[in-house]
């Protein structure tokens, strides 16, 4: 029988026709990273919105919808609307790859088939056996390269790269969102149910309304506080067309740098109300470009 292993002098690394398979489940259809700790912190983010949720519908919300039914409505239709986009953008965060080379591509083969110029320099990533493109970074988390990686995120269990940065930016900005809509609503219950009798500001007693508002107000304030740091960091790296890791180990560009508006449609795409949208993504690469990134 055929042996499908072929060894890599230079790099000692097997690679295989199923090289790619790595970080992936459901059968290789999506991106997922098989780490403890961003499992966990990916859970946490979860329950934290659930329990938003909770406070914000049982205990604000929908008791007062005899009483203030405009107030209730509106906030109900803003408050659950903030929730499904910043969990669709955690989701998408989460399982997109990232822009991850292909691991064990640095053969002779390979590199023969991609052409280079003579004299050119081809960096080779010595942990993961690829070729790197530029501007690619090795992930220790993730096990790849990963083509423009900004960093490696906990709380998505995933890097931020070239593929999915639009998405976390879209999950910083809804949870920031969402977080400050939360801590109006508390303060202001808070307020109303000191005026007024605490027996009328909600189904449960008072003790435990006092324990749930201060704890939303909490949490709503850490993180919106948190993620509009975060957003904020994300777009001006994006308006400068920079990393976080090529600002933190301040490199100077060797590629060429886009205007600030090509550097931004770059990441959402060509302007329209879908850069606001989780389920949809910038256009493709040109067919070079996926050439190179696809051996």
């Amino acid at each position: 029988m055929e042996n499908q292993y072929q060894i890599d002098p230079e790099c000692l690394v097997l690679t295989r026709p199923d090289r790619d398979m790595h970080n992936r489940c459901c059968g290789g259809k999506a991106w997922c990273i098989k780490d403890i700790c961003g499992i966990i912190c990916a859970v946490l983010t979860w329950l934290l919105i659930m329990y938003a949720e909770f406070v914000v519908m049982m205990v604000m919300l929908l008791p007062g919808l005899s009483t203030y039914p405009f107030y209730s409505y509106i906030n109900i239709v803003v408050f659950q609307s903030l929730a499904f986009l910043a969990f669709a953008s955690h989701l998408r965060t989460m399982f997109t790859d990232p822009g991850a080379v292909p691991k064990g591509n640095a053969t002779k083969e390979m590199i023969k088939q991609m052409s280079f110029r003579e004299g050119q320099v081809i960096f080779k990533c010595t942990k993961c056996c690829s070729i790197k493109p530029e501007r690619a970074h090795h992930c220790s988390v993730c096990q790849r390269c990963i083509r423009k990686m900004d960093h490696h995120c906990p709380w998505v269990n995933n890097c931020v790269g070239e593929n999915n940065q639009k998405y976390f930016v879209l999950f910083t900005f809804y949870i920031a969102a969402i977080s400050i809509h939360s801590l109006t609503l508390a303060v202001y219950q808070f307020v109303t149910c000191i005026k007024h009798e605490w027996r009328d500001c909600s189904a449960y007693s008072p003790p435990a309304t006092v324990v749930l508002l201060l704890f939303l107000i909490a949490e709503a304030l850490l993180f919106a506080i948190f993620t509009a740091v975060m957003l904020g960091t994300q777009l001006h790296a994006i308006w400068n067309d920079e990393t976080g890791i090529e600002q933190l180990k301040k490199e100077q560009a060797r590629w060429v740098r886009k205007s600030r508006w090509k550097s931004i449609q770059s990441v959402f795409g060509r302007f329209s109300i879908l850069w606001f949208s989780p389920f949809t993504q910038p256009s493709p690469k040109t067919k070079l470009e996926s050439y190179l990134y696809s051996v």
